[in-house]
């Protein structure tokens, strides 16, 4: 009978670590992180200067061109005060440098 407790335990162990893993595998998504970008905008130790999400949704594409804004999603930038850099324009190099592409806190923009 103690010998039955004992594998008993030993299973919800296991399968309580297996949930644990699938929830931590689960919530980190295959998207890297991103922010739409004016290209344009670079400056040396800001970065890239960051616009609202619009201005990159085009269909079919990472790029485009809006009112005179060269817009283009960033991946895996740091973020501050406005300002995106040390990312990517690559998509696929984000993803391979995190991962599943997590990072931060997740697209944002206005």
């Amino acid at each position: 009978m103690a010998e039955t407790r004992r594998r008993l335990r030993s299973s919800t162990v296991v399968l309580g670590g297996m949930g644990v893993l699938a929830a931590a595998l689960t919530s980190c998504g295959s998207e890297p992180d991103r922010r739409c970008v004016d290209r344009d905008s670079y400056t040396y130790g800001d970065g890239y200067r960051i616009i609202a999400d619009r201005n990159c949704n085009s269909p079919g594409s990472s790029v485009a061109s809006v009112g005179g804004v060269d817009a283009a999603w960033y991946y895996d930038a740091e973020v501050s005060g406005g300002y995106a850099e040390d990312g990517t324009f690559s998509r696929s190099e984000a993803v391979d440098r995190n991962g599943f592409g997590c990072s931060g806190s997740g697209s944002g923009g206005g």
